[in-house]
């Protein structure tokens, strides 16, 4: 089998890998790579189309949320986002394999982001598949997802080993970081220790190793932490040694100067051994986003950059209306191609759920309701699917499954005679038929008994509460 991951000659002339370095030769990827060449069709789709799209000169760039749960990406491409991030602190959170609640410090199993990578896969395949077998082929299910391997878990073969866990679980893009594995911590928490520059870029060549070994151009992505990490495990790196006091601490840590300059020398370290730079800020501010990507862009022009818009920053201290509103295009304009929020899955549900049980607490039923008519409104309006559950998690797919293999005899169809097909079927073409919308199926409805869809409208644009109004 012939593979780009281990040929010199397509290393040294495809765009693909313009500017990568690798201190390896293809004879070393073939000798660790075994007799049998496994196929990783997610992964490799996911590089390539997420390769294509940070390309594409139409998007200034590509913007995505965190997920933590396959439920929560559907939702995401439904919606028309085209890559999702699925983020170390919301696993620690909430989608460990330990089942523990945990803050951002590397403490769940190593193997929970791959995880948590898999069951998003599974949840977008599964949606690609009833919506294919519907007929309906308009939308790519099979977003990329950019995954957070924090600072590797442990040394150069456990980044090694991660990275191979990720792309077996379909990952596109992973990132590494350069702080201790040992005493990581989310980038917006303090007492950060970060390593040499050297150990950090030995675990970026891990990472491209194990890639090539699987056979798959999984994209890379190097963070630092350097702007606001105040440690260093050793001054052996001449890289390094500018930034450092010489004090050291209780732990024998040295305390080093951290900022912009020094995740700038960092950026450039790691640049040739990454396809996208990502240095973890500290607040939003364009014109220090503007003097990192200038001094990148000066020795390695056209470098992907990434910008964490981080839930941990207060927008609107920090930032004007205006501001924010082309924070994103601004940073586009500078090179920052892959835009993301890292803990959107996690405040989304927990404002969502919050919300709903405060309705319910004061109201009862009424609470559910309103939600049950925003979700009504929502399909008609722009197309969302979830209102009918069973046939979103596929009962009316594994209908057809049923119906294959019994020759279409079978008389234990699930959807039929649910009570999804007798009281949801029409209550969207009810809702097309009061806004002036007709359908071939909606035609023969009588309007005497129709809901007014513009007043639900107004009832929702006016507020989302789950409340009674006066709240």
């Amino acid at each position: 089998m012939t593979n780009s991951n281990g040929n010199r000659n397509d290393w040294q002339t495809n765009p693909r890998w313009r500017g990568i370095t690798r201190p390896y030769t293809p004879q070393d990827v073939n000798r660790l790579r075994g007799s049998l060449q496994v196929e990783h069709s997610l992964a490799r789709h996911g590089a390539e189309r997420l390769w294509s799209l940070l390309h594409n000169q139409t998007e200034p760039f590509i913007a995505a949320l965190g997920a933590t749960t396959g439920n929560q990406a559907v939702q995401q491409v439904k919606a028309g986002l085209q890559a999702i991030y699925i983020s170390g602190w919301q696993v620690a959170a909430d989608a460990n394999n330990a089942g523990q609640m945990y803050p951002d410090q590397s403490l769940y199993p190593a193997d929970s982001v791959p995880n948590l990578v898999r069951r998003v896969n599974q949840a977008l395949m599964r949606a690609d598949q009833i919506h294919h077998a519907e007929g309906k082929n308009g939308i790519t299910w099979f977003a990329p997802l950019v995954a957070d391997a924090e600072a590797g878990f442990g040394g150069n073969l456990n980044a090694f080993e991660l990275m191979k866990a990720m792309i077996e679980a379909g990952a596109a893009c992973v990132h590494f970081e350069d702080q201790l594995s040992s005493a990581k911590k989310c980038g917006h928490l303090g007492g950060k220790v970060l390593v040499p520059t050297a150990e950090a870029i030995q675990k970026l060549v891990a990472a491209r190793l194990a890639a090539d070994v699987m056979g798959v151009p999984t994209l890379i992505m190097a963070r630092t932490d350097a702007d606001s990490a105040t440690l260093l495990t050793s001054d052996i790196d001449p890289r390094d040694r500018e930034f450092v006091t010489k004090q050291r601490t209780v732990e024998g840590f040295y305390h080093i100067k951290s900022g912009l300059n020094s995740a700038i020398a960092r950026g450039l370290a790691y640049a040739p051994y990454a396809d996208i730079l990502w240095w973890e800020t500290s607040k939003p501010d364009l014109e220090e986003a503007r003097q990192f990507a200038e001094a990148i862009h000066k020795e390695f022009p056209g470098k992907l950059l990434a910008y964490n818009c981080s839930p941990s920053f207060n927008w609107k201290k920090n930032l004007n209306d205006a501001t924010i509103a082309g924070f994103q295009h601004e940073l586009g304009k500078m090179g920052y191609k892959f835009q993301f929020i890292t803990l959107a899955g996690f405040h989304a549900l927990n404002l969502a759920m919050f919300e709903l049980a405060r309705g319910y607490r004061q109201s009862g039923m009424t609470a559910y309701s309103r939600l049950q008519e925003k979700e009504f409104l929502r399909e008609q309006q722009v197309g969302y699917e979830a209102a009918k559950h069973q046939r979103f998690v596929g009962t009316g797919y594994f209908d057809s499954v049923q119906q294959v293999i019994t020759s279409g005899s079978t008389s234990t169809a699930a959807l039929h005679g649910s009570t999804e097909e007798a009281q949801f079927t029409d209550v969207v073409d009810a809702l097309s038929m009061a806004s002036g919308i007709t359908s071939p199926e909606n035609e023969n409805m009588s309007g005497a008994s129709l809901p007014d869809a513009s007043m639900m409208a107004n009832r929702w644009e006016e507020s989302d509460e789950l409340m009674p109004s006066g709240d």
